[in-house]
């Protein structure tokens, strides 16, 4: 029996839709972006939640990391390690500063003048591959002070803001609007937000915790929505590419 090969036809194949590379936004940042071992549960960082405001089109690789700085990130490989992933399209979002500007910590700070060049090579070398830089300051520890005003720690967030500025990057100066933001909520209530356990609660933390830099689940979520708000704000691409809602969620319940 003749086997009958059949090709299809040039026309149709060029009719075929094309499918179409997921964006990737990669995230290089400290421990209050960073995915965290469960042995740090209910720490969490606010890339941790990010991740799932974006539908099919667009992969979240976080990258973010406990105790780094732009000094160390580079020094472990861990920027190239971005850089050499990168695809044309793609975005980085780019925040340090909590580890970079302890002066006693000698292995992590990085200069004032370094932590700048820092970050203006994170940005050209994004650029240079095609991709897209979103630089932020840190956000803000919650240390409140005299009349109800949380203190402002961190000394590194203006040089942020004059990168920003010279090489014309999109930009969220996180460290103001947290800062905004937890201060309204209040002493009490924004306590809620980071990792405040009482002793003999939790399994992680047996004699407690009180830390007011890391976030707990909930405060995560609230500092992903300020970057959501923000981008939908600067009108940012990435703020199409959001994941469309189930329709029995538009639904009123009663």
């Amino acid at each position: 029996m003749k086997k009958i090969l059949c090709a299809l036809p040039l026309s149709f194949t060029l009719a075929l839709p094309m499918i179409a590379q997921a964006e990737t936004v990669y995230m290089a940042g400290d421990s209050t972006m960073a995915i965290k071992d469960v042995k740090d549960y209910p720490e969490t960082g606010w890339g941790v939640p990010f991740q799932y405001f974006f539908g099919n089109s667009v992969t979240i690789d976080n990258r973010a990391k406990n105790g780094r700085s732009t000094r160390t990130f580079i020094e472990e490989g861990r920027w190239q390690s971005i850089v050499g992933s990168l695809q044309s399209g793609d975005y980085v979002i780019i925040q340090f500063g909590h580890n970079d500007e302890v002066e006693h910590k000698k292995d992590r700070y990085t200069t004032p003048e370094q932590y700048k060049a820092n970050l203006a090579r994170f940005i050209r070398e994004t650029r240079a591959h095609g991709a897209h830089p979103l630089l932020m300051t840190p956000v803000t520890r919650r240390y409140f002070g005299e009349h109800g005003k949380i203190k402002h720690t961190h000394p590194y967030s203006p040089l942020v803001r004059e990168v920003a500025k010279a090489e014309k990057v999109p930009f969220i100066d996180m460290d103001e609007i947290t800062r905004a933001y937890f201060q309204a909520e209040g002493d009490r209530d924004s306590a809620l937000r980071f990792m405040h356990i009482p002793p003999n609660t939790h399994p992680n933390y047996p004699v407690g915790v009180r830390d007011d830099t890391h976030f707990n689940h909930l405060g995560a979520r609230e500092v992903a929505q300020l970057v959501l708000k923000e981008l939908e704000k600067m009108h940012h691409p990435l703020a199409q590419k959001l994941r469309t809602p189930d329709p029995k969620h538009l639904a009123l319940k009663y």
